[in-house]
């Protein structure tokens, strides 16, 4: 098995999504992680009712960001241009000259265990991005031949993942998604680590 399976899932991601292209990786939140990094954010928002790796991102990544009482119903915005699509399955569903964050962990509908993908306009854009998850080397050459000119993360999908997504693709695209909202998740306001730091 090699990254050949990993870039037929990206395309496979992007086709049902209507989006140019997709960037598989490891979770969601490196998606979201690698999108901020690359798109230089220095601010960012962050709804009180969502999963709690992404304000911990931005702490981890020094941006300036705050809570907003925002209910979202199957994705949101975390910038202008990024967005937070976790829970978010629907054929067609780009959102044109975004950086669209999927997930494919174990409770989402395409359920993986452990994915995700950031769905994307341009070329150059997915080369970028894919070297970034990939410790800023590009797949299917070995990293001692290559003169690696970038800073990557590791957050790359397994080839393993990629064809189990495979070949749970069809199944998920034929059985109706779960429909999530802010209502789903608890206030993050009133947990512990976001008191003291915020």
């Amino acid at each position: 098995m090699s990254f050949e399976t990993v870039e037929q899932f990206e395309r496979s991601i992007a086709e049902y999504y209507n989006a140019p292209y997709a960037v598989a990786t490891d979770c969601c939140t490196h998606a979201i992680e690698l999108s901020l990094r690359y798109t230089a954010a220095k601010s960012a928002y962050c709804p009180s009712y969502t999963y709690l790796s992404i304000p911990m991102t931005f702490e981890k990544l020094n941006i300036d960001w705050s809570f907003n009482t925002c209910e979202w119903k199957d994705f949101y915005n975390i910038t202008s241009n990024i967005i937070d699509a976790a829970v978010y399955w629907h054929k067609g569903g780009y959102k044109s000259g975004s950086f669209m964050c999927l997930s494919f962990q174990y409770k989402k509908h395409l359920s993986l265990g452990r994915g995700g993908a950031i769905l994307c306009e341009s070329l150059e854009d997915y080369i970028e991005l894919k070297k970034m998850s990939y410790d800023g080397r590009v797949p299917n050459t070995p990293w001692t031949e290559q003169d690696i000119d970038s800073i990557g993360y590791h957050y790359y999908m397994t080839p393993e993942t990629a064809q189990l997504g495979l070949d749970r693709l069809d199944h998920a695209k034929m059985s109706n998604p779960r429909k999530w909202t802010w209502e789903d998740y608890p206030d993050l306001r009133s947990i512990a680590v976001f008191k003291k730091n915020r």
